[in-house]
């Protein structure tokens, strides 16, 4: 059997974190490895622990949530960060998904959705609130067109649909069926996606999709 999803939790608050532990370890397929209160501890604590998942927020004494992300993003790459924030101002949102957070949520989601949130982006898939998705769609596209985004010509016709579909939100094996391939194949498109243009996440990927013209936004509101 697969090991459960090894979450780091990082909140400077303590009846946050214990909050959020007793939602998440209610699945049993998710295991809370370890607390931390400030962006340097998580940090420390994901180097040393190499959890699946850190659950960061946003706003905290010390090292922010933005720099500890770009950090742990740098140091572990496979870990997957996601925000989850009390703000949705933009300056937050932009930021952490600019260090390489794979989501964002606002702290007043609801348990189940934090808990199949955790479990997408340990599989790669990208999650935005809602509301937070309709900012990121618009900022990329008012920036098409940036000199820095690679351009289509880099990846091929399958690739430039697989990344199409996931800016619609679909999951790997929704992408799976909508294309009839496996859900191995998706994976493997995206992975071929990242090492072109040079993003970790499916969000940077789509961000990036929008900037260079590869994908619309048409396609990530479909």
């Amino acid at each position: 059997m697969r090991h459960p999803i090894r979450v780091l939790l990082v909140d400077d608050h303590e009846v946050v974190r214990r909050g959020t532990r007793d939602v998440l370890e209610l699945s049993p397929d998710v295991q809370v490895v370890g607390e931390a209160q400030d962006g340097a501890e998580a940090l420390a604590l994901t180097k040393e622990l190499r959890p699946d998942v850190v659950l960061m927020d946003v706003t905290m004494p010390g090292m922010s949530g933005v720099e500890a992300t770009r950090l742990i993003k740098r140091a572990s790459p496979a870990t997957a960060v996601l925000a989850l924030s009390a703000f949705d101002d933009d300056p937050y949102v932009f930021a952490l998904l600019d260090a390489g957070a794979a989501g964002y949520l606002l702290k007043n989601v609801r348990g189940p959705e934090l808990v199949a949130a955790v479990r997408a982006v340990r599989e790669g898939e990208s999650i935005l609130h809602p509301a937070i998705a309709e900012k990121v769609h618009r900022r990329a596209a008012a920036r098409r067109g940036d000199d820095d985004a690679v351009g289509g010509e880099a990846l091929t016709p399958r690739e430039v649909e697989v990344l199409r579909q996931a800016s619609k939100g679909l999951s790997n094996k929704e992408i799976a069926a909508r294309l009839k391939i496996s859900t191995r194949t998706v994976q493997v498109h995206l992975a071929n996606i990242f090492d072109k243009l040079d993003v970790g996440s499916r969000t940077e990927a789509v961000l990036h999709g929008l900037r260079a013209g590869i994908i619309d936004l048409a396609d990530a509101r479909a």
